[in-house]
């Protein structure tokens, strides 16, 4: 018997990681056709969360390698096929309605570049993992499609002596010259969207001439139409994370019920479940474990928190500075953005880093959805070695939520894109 999906819009998700953006384009109303992700923690954690509601996703349509896409002949007109027969649809090319895509991009952000040693960036293949999804965009024709990418793109190099922003206007010519898409880019803030960060992106957008028309010659997808505007609705971290401090929490042990009921329009937002219902004081809690400081930094954590963030001279070390995360933003909004270490921030009212299911509210994921795979590593297993040709990753709870995207935004992006889609 054929499945139904309802004749909702389709998406297909490529570089998906732990499914920040699809999930955020699920809540839009947006059905996932297909998905890619090449590590396989993550991908475990994209599969395991959508179990329930697209078992399909698990069963026939994942794929770890975009390579085994592009690099089969058949494997499109395959693809059809199985959707055809999977689904109480006709799948073809041109059929899809959006094609959505975050290549890894530790070659062009701050973090990848303190962990990809002297090569040029040219000797990343993750760095040309964009050209493979402009020929996966190419081959499926998609009515729209989204490109994610890190702010650092827009100004990266590909060796050392050449031009600044030369990366992404290699970028963007090869997915304009896609035929018959008009292309557009913005540099977006994740706080425009209810986020409660900062994380500037680029968003660049393709819409089939069929479908829709800029609505300006302006370059920006916001000033054309293809993204929306935004709104600054975030929370404070206050509000965001208040509900999970436990008063007698143990370093190196965890919670594991909510020990505070849900009063906040934050907490409540992150604990509702797919069903609706919100998850009570004594609640099962997940990924609420905390690291084991040492009396040293526990000391050094206090002495921020009792004084602004401060780091005294005796504490201050050569790692990176560890910022404290404000209770209430400033009239300025969000300032912090969460990355692949969350070693870089202290709690604002506990003398500790943030535990992943933080991590992960600050990227808006709500805390019914789980993770797989390690919390945390470090070294060589989460770097690689460029220079030894050493390219895999370990990505560890805490790099799949740094590297997602934000739900809400994702959330506000595909609102607008079913306004195109569906005027």
């Amino acid at each position: 018997m054929k499945i139904s999906n309802s004749n909702s819009p389709t998406v297909i998700d490529l570089f998906a990681g732990c499914g920040g953006l699809s999930l955020g384009l699920e809540q839009a109303g947006f059905f996932p056709l297909f998905v890619s992700e090449l590590n396989s923690d993550a991908r475990e954690t994209y599969l395991l969360n959508r179990d329930e509601r697209f078992p399909h996703l698990r069963d026939r349509f994942n794929v770890a390698d975009i390579k085994e896409c592009v690099g089969d002949p058949n494997f499109f007109t395959n693809l059809w096929a199985e959707l055809s027969n999977h689904f109480s649809a006709i799948y073809e090319r041109g059929s899809v309605d959006l094609v959505v895509g975050g290549p890894p991009c530790q070659g062009f952000s701050g973090i990848g570049l303190r962990r990809s040693y002297s090569v040029d960036k040219r000797q990343l293949p993750s760095n040309h993992l964009f050209q493979d999804m402009a020929f996966f965009i190419h081959n499926v024709r998609p009515k729209m499609f989204l490109f994610e990418n890190v702010q650092g793109l827009l100004r990266a190099r590909w060796t050392s002596a050449g031009d600044k922003g030369e990366i992404f206007r290699d970028v963007l010519r090869t997915f304009q010259e896609l035929e018959g898409y008009n292309v557009r880019y913005s540099l977006v803030h994740a706080k425009q969207f209810g986020v409660p960060q900062n994380r500037p992106r680029v968003l660049l957008v393709g819409v089939r001439s069929d479908v829709a028309l800029p609505t300006s010659t302006d370059i920006d997808a916001i000033e054309s139409g293809f993204l929306p505007s935004g709104k600054d609705d975030f929370h404070d971290l206050e509000d965001v994370l208040g509900d999970l401090c436990d008063p007698n929490f143990e370093y190196g042990g965890a919670t594991k019920q909510y020990t505070q009921s849900a009063e906040t329009e934050a907490s409540k937002y992150y604990r509702t479940r797919p069903d609706g219902t919100i998850m009570r004081r004594g609640s099962r809690l997940t990924e609420q474990e905390y690291s084991k400081h040492s009396q040293k930094v526990r000391d050094k954590f206090s002495y921020m928190i009792e004084n602004g963030g401060e780091i005294p001279a005796h504490f201050q070390t050569k790692k990176f500075a560890q910022r404290l995360m404000p209770r209430r933003w400033s009239a300025q909004g969000p300032t912090i953005t969460a990355t692949s270490l969350p070693d870089d921030f202290v709690h604002f009212s506990q003398a500790r880093t943030p535990t992943v299911r933080e991590w992960a509210r600050l990227q808006t994921f709500p805390d019914w959805y789980e993770f797989a795979g390690k919390r945390t590593t470090g070294g060589l297993r989460r770097a690689g070695n460029p220079r030894e040709n050493i390219h895999e990753r370990e990505v560890p709870k805490y790099t799949q939520i740094g590297n997602a995207v934000p739900v809400k935004m994702a959330y506000e992006v595909g609102k607008h894109f079913r306004k195109i889609l569906d005027p």
